[in-house]
């Protein structure tokens, strides 16, 4: 048997991909579907992005459409309702970022620091389960809560003599925008709360030993331990969160827009819609979305870079 050299580590030679893929042929099996889904919704689409640059008609397809160049983004940057759409997109993105980001951090705590093990997975089960509904069950149940004179939230308040007459919590502008907002955080704040638990688990235990035998409480140990723990997490999740900043989401405007808070409402889900795809003009709705996703490229790589230079490892 000959022997080992010595100096030399004993790696593992002659792995090649057909003895890796004979080995766990299963696993890359179950890769293909999600895969496949990636390449079709996320890249085959990507040669029909040339209608931006086009008179689009389905009628007659790519072969037949006159082509524009720049013509469809000068007729958006034109348009006064692109820029209300802008604003409101911007602004509530904003909002919702500045309300709905910390809201899972603060969350994660306070489970963590629970000591009653059943009490600690209900109140997981009960935050977790709005991410999964629906913004059409969403809706219907802020509509239930928050009517203006039947809804159950008016209606408790006035039998308990605190108001007069019910809040429009849904048609009023302004009262409007803060129920959206809260909605919103309520709805998604569970999911970024089971993120923050797995990063908090990856923390050594010997840190907080450690901590107690120099006699910091809970919070210094939060505060010097868990928070600088889970640093990494935050920031790669509020890099992530920065790209949305122009986003919309069309299901959610719709089930809580009316005509009262259309000035609010009306957002870029809701302009691609009505202007793009209800007006028939796919190549105007096809830009926009195009001017989007750069302008959240564009905010991806400038927050991953400020997040290097803080020292942060970043998301790229």
């Amino acid at each position: 048997m000959a022997k080992k050299k010595a100096g030399k580590p004993n790696v593992q030679s002659g792995v090649t991909w057909r003895n890796a893929f004979k080995r766990d042929w299963q696993l890359y099996m179950l890769l293909l579907f999600p895969l496949a889904m990636v390449i079709i919704f996320n890249y085959a689409a990507y040669p029909g992005l040339r209608l931006v640059f086009m008179d689009y008609k389905p009628a007659k397809g790519f072969e037949g459409s006159k082509w524009v160049g720049m013509e469809t983004f000068a007729k958006i940057f034109r348009d006064a309702d692109f820029f209300r759409a802008l604003k409101n997109s911007i602004v509530f993105n904003l909002l919702d970022l500045l309300v709905g980001f910390p809201m899972p951090i603060i969350l994660a705590l306070i489970l963590n620091e629970l000591r009653y093990p059943k009490f600690k997975k209900v109140t997981q089960t009960i935050l977790y389960l709005p991410h999964f509904l629906s913004w059409v069950i969403v809706g219907a149940v802020a509509y239930s809560m928050f009517r203006p004179t039947t809804g159950l939230v008016n209606i408790a308040l006035m039998n308990a003599g605190m108001i007069q007459e019910g809040i429009p919590f849904l048609t009023e502008k302004w009262h409007w925008a803060v129920t959206y907002l809260l909605v919103g955080v309520w709805q998604g704040m569970g999911w970024g709360t089971i993120i923050y638990l797995a990063a908090i688990t990856g923390i050594s235990g010997e840190l907080y030993e450690a901590a107690m035998i120099d006699g910091a409480n809970r919070w210094k140990r939060m505060w010097h331990i868990t928070l600088p723990g889970i640093k990494g997490t935050v920031v790669t999740l509020l890099i992530m969160n920065l790209g949305r900043v122009m986003g919309s989401n069309l299901e959610r405007l719709r089930e809580f827009g009316n005509s009262q808070v259309r000035d609010f409402q009306y957002q870029l889900a809701i302009y691609i819609y009505d202007k793009g795809l209800g007006g028939g003009k796919f190549s105007m709705s096809t830009a926009v979305n195009l001017f989007q996703s750069a302008v959240g490229v564009v905010l991806v790589l400038l927050a991953d870079r400020v997040a290097k230079k803080l020292g942060e490892d970043g998301l790229l």
